[in-house]
């Protein structure tokens, strides 16, 4: 599913870019500019994103919320 129209970023590029070890949103705007047009998929890609991480799409080693997020889930 196309998330941003702007920059053609798909569902499937954001799951990549957390594989690959994409830090933060941040770190993925930079690298995708996925948000940075219109700003009208924000919000969308913000939570795909974030799911992406949570579901340990091969992980996020480097994001500070990705071990506290694990530990949460164990925790449930």
């Amino acid at each position: 599913m196309i998330i941003c129209i702007c920059h053609r970023i798909s569902d499937r590029d954001i799951t990549r870019a957390v594989r690959e070890g994409c830090a933060s949103f941040d770190e993925l705007q930079d690298e995708t500019r996925v948000a940075t047009a219109c700003g009208a998929c924000h919000d969308c890609a913000h939570q795909s994103f974030h799911a992406q991480a949570r579901a340990g799409a091969g992980g996020c080693p480097r994001s500070p919320h990705a071990g506290a997020q694990a530990l949460q889930l164990a925790g449930a």
